[in-house]
């Protein structure tokens, strides 16, 4: 029991550490809407704040930051009851669930401390941009992959027992 929250632990302090560093550095070192071109015709460090959620949902709202605040304590409290009950042998689910509280909590200190979230990464291709997003957006986004994965895996173990 105390190895799977130790690894959540591990997990979630690692990806909200990287996550924090990294807005903190682009919040630092450049200026609001200013890009690096990386990988040119595909990808750019491109400083924005997010007011809203993905795709800037509701970003207009004026209820907009208690209700996303709201929102990431009630499912930090899910992920973490959904967590203590998984089986010991769930590996893959609780590595998901770590990256996913990880990623929730960081957008989560942002929108407490700024009001808003710090993106900077932009993937595209020629005109066609996907949304910014940032480390913990990618965290969260893992965590889901790895989730239904693990989901599939666990419907398999089920019908196969």
């Amino acid at each position: 029991m105390k190895n799977r929250w130790f690894l959540f632990s591990l997990i979630a302090a690692c990806g909200l550490v990287i996550d924090q560093i990294t807005k903190l550095y682009i919040d630092r070192t450049m200026t609001l809407y200013q890009a690096i071109p990386v990988v040119d015709g595909f990808f750019n460090i491109f400083y924005i704040r997010n007011k809203g959620a993905a795709f800037s949902f509701l970003s207009n709202a004026s209820w907009r930051l208690p209700f996303f605040i709201a929102v990431s304590l009630v499912a930090s409290l899910v992920i973490l009851v959904a967590f203590n009950k998984l089986r010991h042998d769930q590996k893959l689910a609780q590595v998901s669930l770590a990256m996913i509280f990880s990623g929730a909590v960081g957008n989560l200190i942002d929108r407490v401390r700024l009001g808003e979230v710090i993106d900077f990464l932009d993937v595209y291709w020629k005109t066609h941009h996907w949304p910014a997003f940032n480390v913990a957006d990618s965290f969260i986004c893992v965590g889901v992959a790895l989730l239904a994965l693990d989901m599939l895996r666990e419907e398999r173990r089920v019908k196969t027992a």
